[in-house]
């Protein structure tokens, strides 16, 4: 995935209330641990792996506690609702405590152990008994067909039911131990929103090293390109202003859901949009963010 170097935006008639972002946490033992993994979190390292689907917010080993939040996300294509053809596009599939499946030619099958996501979703929630649970995501196209485009093979452990037990605390004097059990929660807690657009892996007020890896999501609709008219989705679009300087504009407009931004160091205003085919605004986001360093990478 390309580094995209934005460009000045037409300025956009903002007649929707603005929703900031979830902001870092107050105590000063949870905003240590969360800032523990922001690397981790946007690091380009995240694109060094060989599969462009990936989890954004769960990692090998997880323990949460069910009903849990699952995000997924895709670099290099792009999403679009099942049903309609477009090239390097398709739609998520989430497949529980099963294989992969044997043929690219046959369509993913229906069932509890295949979850379609056919609608352009880019997260669930998903309520699983306790125990270990593998889960892989499979990318496929308008037909249900797997590109064979897929996540690595993860093993979540369900320890307890979300509404039967208290979320973790982290002691002080068991921080090393204490904070991933609260990260792990934090992360895979279901949002309460029932529609949002949110920058998946950055809070608002969190410090990155430039350039670093955004990923974007939606609650209530689902995403696909520009001008496919298709109910109920739309495309992301982010404006980006630093410091009073004029907003510059990264359209996301083939249903990608991953981007890198390639920002000098400095404090910025990162509003996420969500508009439809048309270009009408449906849902908006804003967060501030500030970058610490930025890194010349060798061009290739």
């Amino acid at each position: 995935m390309r580094a995209y170097k934005v460009f000045p935006a037409l300025a956009l008639l903002m007649l929707f209330n603005m929703v900031i972002a979830k902001p870092l946490p107050e105590d000063p033992l949870e905003r240590r641990c969360w800032l523990q993994y922001t690397a981790e979190r946007t690091s380009l390292s995240l694109f060094a792996e060989s599969t462009p689907v990936t989890f954004s917010n769960l990692v090998d080993g997880f323990q949460v506690r069910t009903p849990f939040w699952i995000e997924f996300g895709i670099r290099g294509m792009g999403v679009i609702p099942a049903g309609h053809k477009r090239e390097k596009s398709g739609h998520h599939h989430l497949l529980i405590d099963t294989p992969l499946p044997p043929s690219v030619a046959d369509p993913i099958p229906f069932s509890d152990k295949y979850r379609h996501f056919g609608k352009g979703q880019t997260a669930t929630l998903l309520d699983l008994p306790p125990g270990p649970h593998t889960l892989r995501l499979l990318f496929a196209d308008y037909d249900h067909r797997p590109y064979y485009v897929f996540s690595r093979q993860i093993t979540v452990n369900v320890i307890a039911n979300r509404t039967q037990s208290a979320p973790p605390r982290i002691d002080p004097e068991r921080f090393s131990e204490t904070c991933p059990k609260w990260y792990q929660d934090q992360v895979s807690t279901p949002p309460s929103e029932s529609k949002l657009v949110y920058v998946k892996n950055i809070r608002d007020g969190e410090s990155v090293d430039s350039p670093f890896v955004i990923k974007l999501g939606v609650i209530g609709l689902g995403v696909a390109p520009e001008k496919t008219s298709i109910p109920d989705t739309g495309y992301f679009v982010l404006n980006i202003r630093k410091n009073r300087s004029a907003p510059t504009r990264m359209r996301l407009s083939d249903g990608q859901t991953e981007a890198i931004l390639d920002l000098s160091p400095g404090e910025y205003q990162l509003e996420v949009l969500f508009l439809a085919s048309d270009g009408q605004l449906l849902l908006k986001n804003q967060l501030t963010l500030t970058v610490a360093t930025q890194v010349h990478l060798p061009r290739k």
